[in-house]
């Protein structure tokens, strides 16, 4: 049984959308379409607008052929309808007499029934409709004896074009076969018409409706996109002039404000990578100054006048502690400078890295009194290789100093972690205090330790480079260090 006319719908939908693809296949022509290079496609609304319109391209093609196809459908079983309706209608004003000949009652001539309509009995036609063309009848005539049959005809010349004839077989009395046939008729041309009114409609409204799918996406893109362009401006202008600000998370989106935060984490590290290249040639030259002073000035002292044997042996020998202060002072700043260029970004946890180095110092010094670990659990928000070294100067010096007990204690505050160095030794003298971050200073010179005075003031300047500070919190019994670092 075909479809509505010759072709049908289906096929000139399918022969449509073949002839507009034939050219390329889908995916070359997608990657071209993303390929495409104006000014919108380089942006990300955009790409992201154009990559809506493809999808949307793809869903509204889907329906509307479905809709066209589903429209056809309907059209085909509205025209079988109507021609059985009528068949039907005609054949019940037909008897089949015992002869075999039939009898047609027309008491009220229904010219309703008789438009396009045809009645056979046998091969030879009782009735055909007026101004009929003759091709058309002889159609009709090959349809007779078949049983209930359907089919699209074209006429050629002037007249319906396209008809659908639909043959109702009349059965003849006490059941000896087909005495007759009613075939009616339908012309096409109006359902066709409608079914390509309808095309035309449905593929006009998925381009404008593709069109504004575009439009709208494009400006809602834009529009959702404007805070990021706010904070890259932002931050163009704080990199131009080193500004401190800092985006937040307040107020903003969630995905804005985990954006912001990652954003704010690498400004901040940047900051401190920053600071660390400008505190690098001032820290070289603060630690130097001392010891070339020092080997300039016994320089002089020797080349002045002539001098005995003894004050030239103590000359060389300041001479050689004061290179060997250089030494140790350049490879304390370059380890120190390597540790924090490479480890800048990270965070550790307390209590884990206070119990690592307290199995270190157990390791190391089997005779030292042990490292007691307490306080909160918290996340540092500096790399656990910088609080090694900030927290190691303080540890070996409360492991010198200590008499039984090395404490080491976690306090939380609000952005901020805070640990305490404790020991129970003598503690730092008080006219020592002012000076004891400052770099070769010894509250004690004689105590038969080897170290420069270089540990405190490197813990120090670690400390401050990565947002934090050390002092010396409090008198008593022992010293007690707190060291404030940014929470993580």
């Amino acid at each position: 049984m075909r479809r509505l006319g010759c072709p049908g719908l289906r096929t000139r939908v399918v022969r449509w959308l073949r002839d507009a693809a034939r050219p390329f296949t889908f995916r070359p022509f997608a990657m071209r379409l993303l390929a495409v290079r104006p000014f919108a496609v380089r942006t990300l609304r955009g790409r992201l607008a154009l990559l809506a319109l493809v999808t949307s391209a793809l869903w509204i093609a889907v329906l509307t052929v479905a809709f066209n196809l589903a429209l056809e459908k309907r059209l085909h079983e509205e025209t079988d309808g109507t021609l059985r309706t009528r068949a039907e209608a005609v054949a019940a004003t037909v008897d089949a007499r015992p002869d075999g000949r039939l009898a047609v009652h027309e008491p009220a001539r229904d010219t309703a029934l008789d438009s396009g309509v045809w009645i056979f009995e046998g091969g030879r036609v009782r009735d055909r409709p007026a101004g009929a063309p003759t091709a058309l009848g002889e159609h009709a005539a090959q349809l007779v004896g078949r049983g209930e049959v359907f089919q699209d005809v074209e006429v050629e010349g002037p007249g319906p074009g396209a008809v659908r004839l639909y043959a109702y077989p009349v059965a003849a009395t006490a059941g000896r076969g087909q005495a007759g046939t009613v075939v009616t008729s339908v012309g096409l041309d109006p359902y066709r018409s409608t079914a390509d009114i309808a095309l035309v409609g449905s593929v006009t409204l998925a381009v404008l409706l593709l069109g504004t799918i575009y439009l709208l996406t494009h400006l809602v893109v834009r529009r959702a996109l404007r805070p990021v362009a706010s904070m890259s401006a932002q931050a163009t202008r704080w990199s131009e002039v080193g500004a401190a600000e800092r985006f937040g998370a307040a107020g903003r989106p969630a995905e804005l404000a985990a954006f912001a935060a990652s954003l704010d984490g690498l400004l901040d590290r940047l900051a401190a990578v920053l600071r660390h290249e400008q505190q690098q040639a001032a820290e070289l030259s603060h630690e130097l100054r001392t010891p070339l002073a020092r080997i300039t000035a016994e320089t002089e002292w020797l080349t002045s006048r002539p001098r005995s044997a003894a004050e030239r042996a103590a000359s060389h020998e300041a001479i050689a502690s004061a290179a060997a202060t250089m030494q140790q002072i350049c490879a304390s700043l370059l380890s120190e400078a390597r540790t924090r260029g490479a480890a800048v970004p990270g965070r550790c946890h307390f209590p884990d890295l206070a119990h690592q180095l307290a199995g270190r110092i157990a390791a190391d010094h089997p005779g030292a009194p042990a490292v007691t670990v307490a306080g909160d659990a918290a996340a540092v928000g500096v790399p656990a290789a910088v609080v090694e070294r900030i927290l190691m100067p303080l540890l070996d010096n409360a492991r010198r100093y200590a008499g039984n007990t090395i404490g080491l204690m976690c306090t939380v505050r609000p952005g901020a972690v805070v640990l305490h160095v404790t020991d129970d030794g003598p503690g730092v003298p008080p006219e020592f205090a002012d000076a004891l971050f400052e770099p070769g200073r010894r509250a004690c010179p004689e105590d038969g330790h080897d170290g420069a005075g270089l540990g405190l003031a490197l813990a120090r300047r670690l400390a401050r480079a990565a947002g934090g500070d050390i002092v010396l919190d409090g008198a008593g019994p022992g010293a007690r260090f707190a060291v404030t670092l940014p929470a993580g």
